[in-house]
């Protein structure tokens, strides 16, 4: 399996969808869908869908579930609450959505609490793939190279300022001032934050937290979802932090070169990312996390989000709905996914999505 992606560049009419908590997908009562007479019609008959997690695709989810409505079907309506993996995953082991979204795999005490409720394996199917940046704020160095010893030095609280000498010999020629370091990190359950501390985790033999959608960080500061953690680097000189490349770039925040695996420093990109995923095949659950790649050239922190869905729907018309959507956004629904800088999935990992929404039961 290889992921492939060409390069795009970020559509700025979205810079009013990632700051958003929810978004309806467009067209009221009513509301024909139609302009001067053209696009699809409506029936009048609505389906309204609800959905909540992880922040990390929230952009592109948002975005899809818009233009699906708007060029598709406008008599579907679906809102998603940016609420985090952790969140996302206990609002759809409760129940309380008609479908969740996360970062990170369901395992663990969240895997055993759908089992006993509904009798059945959760169904999770990957959605799209993405990086995790370093993003930073740091008047007039444009350029940053973090080494696996400084990035796991920051995050475990050794290295405390940005003229140590650890930077320093990463970063010849550059005028590292002489500043406190602030660390950002989630302060809500998140699957960025699974993303980043898996590699974290890999890549630093001392790192005392382990792994989890939730982490006891050693240091910093804290920011709920994607968004918070930007505004905390955007608002505070000297701070550091990990969000998802897309809202690093729509916020025009500088992203630093990582150092992976192989020991060369990779500047974050989609391509770089989808790197990542080259040639490692994608288990039966769709579960793959991909913690310290190697690929030489791959971008070494990212990882893929999964919408999780219920095995049995009550309501054909709802279930019918939601798949046609999720099907149209892995594949009429690519060229959002490139635009937005996230990974496409393959055509033989789509194909084997739709064998598993197939076997959804709906009454």
């Amino acid at each position: 399996m290889i992921f492939k992606i060409r390069p795009t560049r970020l559509v700025s009419i979205l810079s009013t969808l990632v700051l958003a908590g929810t978004v309806a997908a467009c067209g009221g009562e009513g509301d024909t869908g139609t302009d001067s007479g053209s696009g699809p019609t409506s029936t009048g008959e609505t389906v309204a869908l609800s959905g909540a997690g992880a922040s990390f695709p929230a952009p592109l989810y948002q975005n899809w579930f818009a233009t699906y409505a708007q060029d598709e079907n406008p008599d579907v309506q679906i809102s998603y609450q940016s609420v985090g993996s952790g969140a996302g995953l206990e609002q759809y082991i409760s129940g309380t959505v008609d479908f969740g979204a996360s970062d990170a795999p369901i395992t663990g005490d969240r895997l055993k609490s759908f089992q006993d409720k509904y009798g059945a394996d959760p169904i999770q199917v990957p959605m799209a793939g993405g990086a995790v940046v370093l993003a930073y704020n740091l008047p007039g160095v444009e350029e940053l190279r973090i080494s696996r010893e400084v990035l796991c030095g920051i995050v475990e609280g050794k290295i405390t300022t940005w003229n140590d000498p650890a930077l320093v010999a990463s970063n010849p020629g550059k005028d590292l001032p002489d500043m406190p370091i602030t660390f950002a990190h989630r302060s809500d359950g998140s699957g960025t934050t699974f993303i980043f501390v898996n590699h974290i985790n890999a890549a630093c033999p001392d790192w005392p937290a382990g792994v989890g959608t939730s982490v006891d960080w050693p240091t910093g500061v804290g920011g709920q979802g994607n968004e918070g953690v930007a505004a905390q680097i955007q608002q505070n000189e000297g701070t550091i932090g990990y969000v998802e490349y897309a809202y690093a770039k729509l916020n025009d925040i500088a992203r630093a070169q990582v150092e992976n695996k192989s020991g060369n420093f990779i500047y974050p990109s989609p391509e770089a990312a989808s790197k990542a995923f080259e040639g490692v095949p994608i288990p039966e659950d769709f579960g793959l996390v991909v913690p310290d790649p190697e690929n030489p050239d791959a971008f070494p922190i990212a990882g893929l989000t999964w919408i999780m869905v219920y095995p049995e729907y009550q309501d054909a018309k709802k279930w019918e709905a939601l798949k046609s959507t999720m099907i149209w956004a892995l594949t009429e629904g690519t060229s959002t996914t490139q635009q937005l800088d996230y990974v496409p999935m393959p055509a033989d990992i789509v194909e084997r999505v739709k064998q598993v929404l197939d076997g959804v039961k709906a009454s």
